[in-house]
């Protein structure tokens, strides 16, 4: 018993098979038959957002990563390597202090003959005793003798802040008619050379801030008489 066809059994390789639709759909549809489009084919408007195109990466080739390791993150071309800076140049400076604090030695310091340690804290002896011994010993001692040098550097130019302002507070006594401001600082100035004496003297660390620079430039204008 032969199958009865229907509008769906078409075989593609048979060259009348588009006739054979036409006819099929003609015969039992009401609506309009296909017709052949004539004419060029009209063109689709732009897109108003070009921003993909002006991005240049948006077309990039695609990159291939040899032996990559699992746990690398996945590299991306947005993205550019960042590097860090080079650290800059510091050369060394021969005026800082030992970054390890020390006891003074009894050995012989070079240019005077004295045991280290009292060479460290003869700078710091109140009224004159100290200005002379700092001025000794950056003008005797070579500077080889760092922490030597260091002390006696700050050891002056403590000194000479002294100095300076005990001179206002004499003036300040002598418009006000009261010498106890230029007293109670004298006082506390013996106290705190006392005081860093015994700091030197221990092996602890004994740096004053406010006249670091005062005291580098007098290290490095006071050359020693022996330049070893």
């Amino acid at each position: 018993m032969e199958t009865k066809k229907t509008r769906y059994d078409t075989n593609p390789l048979d060259p009348d098979v588009a006739k054979q639709t036409e006819e099929q759909w003609g015969e039992n549809d009401d609506g309009p038959r296909t017709h052949q489009m004539k004419g060029a084919t009209r063109d689709v408007g732009s897109s108003a957002n070009n921003s993909a195109r002006s991005n240049i990466y948006s077309e990039a080739p695609t990159r291939t990563f040899d032996n990559t390791p699992l746990d690398a993150p996945y590299p991306s071309v947005f993205v550019p390597p960042t590097y860090s800076p080079p650290a800059p140049y510091q050369p060394a400076n021969p005026y800082l202090p030992p970054q390890v604090s020390q006891r003074p030695t009894s050995r012989t310091v070079a240019g005077i003959g004295l045991p280290e340690k009292w060479a460290m804290i003869l700078p710091y002896a109140p009224f004159y005793i100290g200005v002379i011994a700092s001025l000794v010993e950056l003008f005797l001692v070579p500077r080889k003798e760092m922490k030597v040098r260091f002390h006696a550097a700050q050891g002056l130019a403590l000194h000479i802040a002294i100095l300076v302002l005990q001179t206002l507070f004499g003036v300040l006594g002598a418009v006000t008619d009261s010498s106890i401001g230029g007293t109670l600082f004298k006082l506390a100035a013996t106290v705190f050379l006392v005081i860093s004496m015994i700091r030197v003297w221990k092996g602890e660390a004994h740096r004053i801030a406010p006249i670091g620079e005062p005291a580098q430039w007098l290290n490095e204008r006071i050359e020693p008489r022996t330049h070893s």
